[in-house]
């Protein structure tokens, strides 16, 4: 490997507590590791979309102190506007890829570092195979559901939001006589309701991944009311379709629909069929933010170490993974074409059913 490398990075798709941990790992391995020059991409792919490219040099300077500690990442990121369909002004889409490849190599880098979920590490490996240029990602993404990897970056700090929030609504709960209602993100899948459920002493949780009928929902909340407990607690994952199969959306702006709603419709049925006063929250964005906690911090900065380390072996193509506590690395091509679900006889499920948790189907 030649000395004076410049190997870029940059952060797609939603943002998350624990970026910027990665961003440093990643500057302290490469700078006093290896010697090399780390260039820091700005709004994820779009940036690479300006004439210059929208960037900067990473050094130890930028990351000596609060940076490990503050959410979000000071690159910026994007969710939208895929490269290969990007959207445009008066309607339709057209395919800015090369756009993108152009701006890669003007920055002459030698391998890529990208930082995303499975829908921005499929369109980051698309681009780089374009471009002749080796990439190592990062898994990031609140839902945990990149596939190959027991955890990603920010999973464990939206549980610790979700998990606060149950803490706070149970005793106004109990004040007033309630089921409190909690609507957490999962897009694709119930890792945050289903870890935040368990923990945060839930009774009812409802996931994506698990169908639900109304009819033991009831039979649990009369159960509780027979035990002279006078609220329940319930979590509903956002993507968690109605009893009919479909799911709850709602637009965004004219021409975007997000997930949404589905609390509401939850608690508006409990409160039909048992007479509960209900009151639903729901979490949003709220899940994404917020000082990342120690275990982002450490997965971050351990996938950031090796995914330079990874680089100076000449690997490409790969992705930094932690299993069986200890950080390894699988092929993207297996990593990006199906999500890691909430498995229905997993652990965590088992976990669930052995407190008594009701998961809406029995």
């Amino acid at each position: 490997m030649k000395s004076g490398k410049r190997i870029g990075i940059l952060t797609s798709g939603g943002d998350c507590a624990g970026l910027n941990a990665v961003l440093r790992a990643v500057v302290h391995r490469a700078v006093e590791g290896y010697g090399w020059m780390v260039i820091g991409i700005h709004k994820g792919t779009n940036g690479l979309l300006s004439r210059p490219v929208e960037c900067e040099t990473l050094d130890l300077a930028r990351f000596s102190g609060e940076l490990l500690r503050r959410a979000g990442t000071v690159l910026g990121t994007t969710n939208t506007g895929n490269p290969f369909a990007f959207p445009q002004a008066g309607g339709g889409t057209r395919d800015r890829s090369n756009e993108i490849v152009d701006g890669l190599r003007l920055l002459e880098l030698d391998a890529l570092i990208g930082i995303g979920g499975d829908g921005s590490l499929k369109i980051l490996r698309r681009l780089t195979r374009k471009a002749g240029l080796p990439l190592v990602g990062i898994p990031k993404t609140i839902d945990n559901d990149v596939a190959a990897t027991e955890v990603s970056v920010g999973f464990a700090s939206a549980v610790r939001v979700a998990t606060d929030a149950l803490d706070n609504l149970q005793p106004t709960a109990a004040s007033h006589d309630r089921v409190m209602v909690l609507e957490v993100m999962g897009r694709d899948a119930g890792h945050i309701a289903l870890a935040a459920g368990i923990a945060g002493g839930a009774d009812i949780i409802l996931i994506p991944e698990i169908p639900w009928r109304m009819d033991p929902i009831a039979r649990k909340i009369d159960d509780l009311r027979k035990r002279d407990r006078n609220f329940a607690l319930v979590v509903v994952a956002e993507a968690v379709l109605t009893e009919e199969g479909e799911p709850v959306m709602g637009w965004i702006g004219k021409s975007r629909k997000n997930y949404g709603g589905i609390g509401y419709y939850v608690g508006e049925a409990i409160a039909n069929r048992t007479g509960a006063e209900t009151r639903v929250t729901v979490l949003g964005h709220v899940q994404r933010g917020g000082a990342p906690v120690w275990r982002d911090r450490l997965i971050a900065s351990a996938f950031g170490v090796r995914a330079v380390d990874l680089i100076a072996q000449g690997r490409e193509d790969v992705m930094v993974a932690w299993n069986a506590r200890s950080v390894t690395e699988m092929p993207l091509g297996k990593v990006v074409n199906e999500p890691h679900r909430v498995d229905p006889h997993g652990a965590l499920v088992a976990t669930a059913r052995g407190l008594g948790i009701c998961l809406g189907d029995e």
